[in-house]
């Protein structure tokens, strides 16, 4: 669950320095550049343990598949609540099959 909670962390942070600027379009881009590379830094001191922790369990793919669903769901949201954008229907549909995908790397062959 740690391995869960730190990749939460760590794409909350990453969607912020990544899109967070949208709405500051008037703010000069080496300001916009600077502020994202420092959210960012803040990013990976919980992207790091995260996958460091998670390296135990579960192997570098399932990782990864982790923190592709965790990213749809975080940035969902922030697209809604933060940038003000529709979540429209193919685009959960496009989510859900990006999110199917999780079966076949996490199912035993």
């Amino acid at each position: 669950m740690k391995t869960i909670i730190l990749l939460i962390c760590s794409n909350i942070f990453m969607t912020l320095a990544w899109y967070g600027h949208l709405n500051y379009k008037s703010t000069p881009i080496y300001k916009v550049i600077f502020i994202s590379w420092c959210i960012a830094f803040i990013e990976y001191c919980f992207q790091v343990p995260a996958n460091r922790i998670g390296s135990y369990q579960y192997s570098a793919v399932q990782l990864k598949t982790i923190q592709e669903v965790i990213t749809l769901v975080v940035f969902s949201i922030f697209s809604v609540v933060y940038l003000k954008e529709t979540l429209r229907w193919n685009h959960i549909a496009g989510f859900a099959m990006i999110i199917g995908a999780v079966f076949f790397i996490f199912h035993d062959w």
